[in-house]
């Protein structure tokens, strides 16, 4: 176990000692609960943040100031050695989560917590905004799923009475709160005459991932090497994903055609000044959705309501094959003076049912 100090403290006193357990797994959810875990604290809630050590987790929350206990990191694709380190980490939790005696454990989708929370007869609230994830192992899932309005009853894996619904996207409930902050381009050494395209590869390492997915990236890339006023902003998943990326295109980032930040990045304020995101995973795919910027899809996976919903309405171009790949538009981005500003709907809802669930769990 690793504790991450951090200047801010990430506990508040609660009148009615109610306790929330907060994981955070993957480097999404950093941005996505701090705006719940604000509005938790503001209403006296006394939270425990815990974090796994995979991705870009640890350094989103330094840059956040957020105070967290670390435990367990990615265990690659292999499905012995996932199901291993899923148990290992729930071990590894079990003590500081059965001295704290939680009142709810709520994460984005964190099967440990959600092994543990079972183990321990801990109430738990699953988010998910991918109704293909896989978070039932073994008969053991979370006792409350909450998803987008826009995703069926009859795809997700709990009872139907089970089940919470929240508007929008997940991405609404943080975007709305994002302000620019200009000299990205300027960091990265891309100038104002060039295209800069942010592209974020494949999840290789996902249970749900698809070959064809890393098919259609190398596409993408070899693609847009040959137009001259481009230049790509590379953001690898992991340290294994930025080494393969460094062999596999070494003349292209010694030229400076493609740029990979070499310290984590305000995805949000990189999105925003980019002329356009192509990326192989969801959650950037939405941001830049939810921000009105142009933005082309690679997951070849089995694809979801959200995505699905995005498509339709135009704010998500789906690429199925290298021929749509040559139909990219190349332009450049004329910059609006704000964001899109979505309702805090998305916001105020998840934090409704989390307050409802954990007071009738507490009465």
């Amino acid at each position: 176990m690793v504790e991450t100090t951090i200047k801010a403290g990430a506990r508040a006193v609660c009148t009615e000692n109610h306790k929330i357990w907060i994981d955070l797994d993957n480097s999404p959810h950093v941005p996505f609960f701090l705006p719940i875990i604000h509005e938790l604290k503001r209403r006296r809630y006394d939270l425990l943040l815990t974090s796994r050590d995979n991705a870009q987790v640890l350094e989103l929350l330094q840059c956040h100031d957020i105070i967290c206990k670390t435990f367990g990191r990615h265990y690659g694709k292999n499905r012995l050695f996932k199901v291993l380190g899923l148990g290992g980490r729930a071990l590894q939790l079990a003590p500081l989560v059965l001295k704290e005696k939680h009142d709810l454990a709520l994460s984005h989708g964190s099967r440990s917590q959600i092994v543990l929370a079972w183990l321990l007869r801990i109430p738990n609230i699953a988010i998910s905004d991918y109704e293909h994830a896989k978070l039932r192992m073994a008969g053991i899932g979370p006792r409350w799923l909450m998803v987008p309005e826009v995703i069926s009853d009859a795809t997700v894996q709990v009872d139907r009475d089970h089940i919470l619904k929240y508007p929008g996207i997940k991405e609404d409930v943080y975007v709305p709160r994002f302000r620019p902050e200009p000299g990205i381009r300027e960091k990265l050494g891309i100038s104002e005459s060039h295209l800069m395209v942010t592209i974020r590869p494949p999840a290789s390492d996902a249970h749900y991932h698809n070959p064809r997915s890393d098919e259609l990236f190398r596409c993408v890339v070899e693609f847009l090497k040959e137009v001259d006023i481009v230049r790509m902003v590379l953001l690898p998943r992991s340290k294994r994903q930025d080494a393969s990326m460094r062999q596999l295109w070494p003349e292209l980032i010694s030229s400076g055609k493609i740029r990979i930040p070499e310290h984590v990045v305000n995805g949000l304020n990189l999105i925003w000044f980019s002329d356009l995101v192509i990326s192989g995973g969801g959650t950037m795919n939405r941001e830049a959705a939810a921000l009105g910027v142009p933005v082309y899809s690679i997951f070849c996976g089995k694809l979801g309501a959200v995505d699905r919903y995005l498509a339709a309405g135009g704010r998500l171009v789906l690429l199925e094959n290298p021929h749509d790949v040559r139909t990219i538009r190349l332009a450049r981005r004329e910059l609006p003076p704000d964001p899109q500003r979505a309702e805090q709907r998305a916001l105020s809802s998840i934090v409704e049912h989390v307050v409802a669930t954990v007071e009738s769990a507490c009465h």
